[in-house]
């Protein structure tokens, strides 16, 4: 018995199913037993595991084999087509079915490879932009700068500015440098056009200062050709500013009769028109500025054209439309007319010489000249049109000058005396003014007692 036990018992490497099947029925005899412990049990339940991947595993390779062959036959003998073909990790192949399965571009990609071998480059000409240009090998460089050209929906947004800050400095060579940098392009005529339509809008000194502009623009920066497109756009334009400007007829006739005189606009200007305007309102225009260049042909040009107006013009001018507008106001006492004048000379800062002209005309004058000039002064005084600045100054220039107007009006004190007390009480000037007018004593008689002395 003790022999055929351990025969039994021996077990040849080889036969692995054998002995698997011996150990099975085994601990099967074992647990039915209930002698297990738990290390076999444990043992037991690895080996089990063990063997259900082993047979995962050849079943998967055995249907993968089988799908391949079938996609082969499908695809008329192309192996690389991925129908039916299960996913393979690491896989660099297309997974897409496109492709015959060869490296990309033909072996030339890649990192750090410069091409597929025994490839010849040709020669290429050298690139004067290429920032691998090299100036010293291939000669002089030329940089050029490229300003792009402004688009017509920003252009308003582009020339206004520089207008409007033209009215303020009145420098015509900083606008030509300006207009130098832009690059306009076809719309440079534009300029012109947006320059008079917002002097329309402004003052009699924005219309001079831009009569001026366009005379020196003309054959720097813009043609006459130029110049005559601009103003057949205005023209045309013409009833769309009458609804901001109703004089805009009459002031664009100006503006054209200014041009021609300047030589900015050619001669034949005007007559391209003649029996060709359908639009009312550009035929005033148009007779507005024959008329003017009728009545002017023997001047150069149209200076006045826009009045004398503004602080660009000189000192005498502004001093004689001064003294013309008191003399027309003691003639017609018209205070309204005596303002639109003052208005229109656009000098504030220059009011001073008003009330110093007014003055003087009322120590060198007799009659109801004071009371007349005291009544100007109080309504410009009222409406803020001279300040208490302005009033000051000019009465004080008067108390400086006082000695030599004595010497051509004897009684000048006298009469200085009374017209600030006739301001006062009518509450042009304040009280430490009217204290601060220079007062002459008279000449004492001997008889008086004190020796004939003047009275200080």
């Amino acid at each position: 018995v003790y022999t055929c036990c351990s025969r039994a018992s021996t077990v040849l490497p080889s036969d692995k199913h054998a002995s698997t099947s011996f150990n099975d029925e085994a601990a099967l005899e074992a647990e039915v037993n209930g002698n297990w412990t738990p290390q076999e049990k444990a043992l037991h339940e690895a080996r089990l595991k063990a063997k259900a991947k082993r047979r995962v595993r050849k079943s998967s390779s055995r249907s993968e084999s089988l799908s391949e062959s079938l996609s082969g036959e499908l695809a008329d003998g192309d192996s690389y087509s991925s129908k039916g073909k299960v996913p393979v990790p690491n896989d660099r192949k297309s997974r897409t079915g496109k492709g015959r399965g060869l490296p990309k571009k033909g072996g030339a990609g890649g990192k750090g490879v410069w091409g597929a071998a025994g490839m010849v480059y040709e020669v290429e000409e050298p690139d004067a932009k290429d920032p691998n240009y090299d100036e010293v090998a291939q000669g002089d460089t030329v940089y050029a700068t490229v300003v792009p050209e402004v688009d017509e929906r920003e252009l308003e947004k582009t020339v206004n500015p520089i207008v409007r800050e033209y009215f303020e400095h009145g420098d015509t060579k900083e606008v030509q440098m300006l207009l130098k940098e832009l690059n306009l392009g076809h719309h440079k005529y534009e300029f012109s056009s947006l320059a008079v339509s917002l002097s329309l809008e402004g003052k009699a000194s924005h219309r001079e200062l831009t009569s001026r502009l366009l005379r020196d623009l003309v054959g720097k920066v813009l043609s006459d050709s130029d110049m005559a497109r601009a103003f057949d756009k205005i023209l045309k334009e013409l009833p769309d500013l009458m609804l901001d400007t109703p004089e805009a007829p009459q002031m664009l006739g100006q503006f054209i009769a200014r041009a021609i005189a300047d030589h900015a606009l050619p001669m034949a200007f005007l007559d391209r028109y003649k029996g060709k305007v359908d639009c009312d309102h550009a035929r005033a225009a148009l007779d507005r500025a024959a008329v003017l260049l009728s009545m002017k042909r023997e001047m150069v040009r149209l200076d006045n054209v826009w009045g004398v107006g503004g602080g660009l013009r000189p000192v005498k001018h502004l001093v004689k439309e001064m003294n013309f507008l008191l003399k027309e106001y003691l003639v017609s006492g018209e205070v309204k007319e005596a303002e639109r004048c003052l208005r229109d000379l656009e000098v504030p800062h220059f009011h001073h010489e008003l009330v110093y002209e007014a003055v003087v005309m009322v120590l060198e004058s007799k009659g109801d000249t004071a009371v007349k000039m005291c009544k100007l002064l109080q309504a410009f005084w009222k409406i803020g049109l001279i300040t208490v600045d302005q009033m000051n100054r000019g009465f004080q220039r008067v108390y400086d000058e006082l000695p030599e107007i004595n010497l051509d009006v004897p009684h000048a004190h006298s009469i200085m005396e009374s017209f600030t007390d006739l301001c006062y009480q009518e509450s042009v000037i304040t009280k430490q003014l009217r204290d601060s007018c220079p007062s002459r004593g008279r000449k004492r008689f001997v008889s008086e007692g004190d020796g004939g002395l003047i009275k200080n």
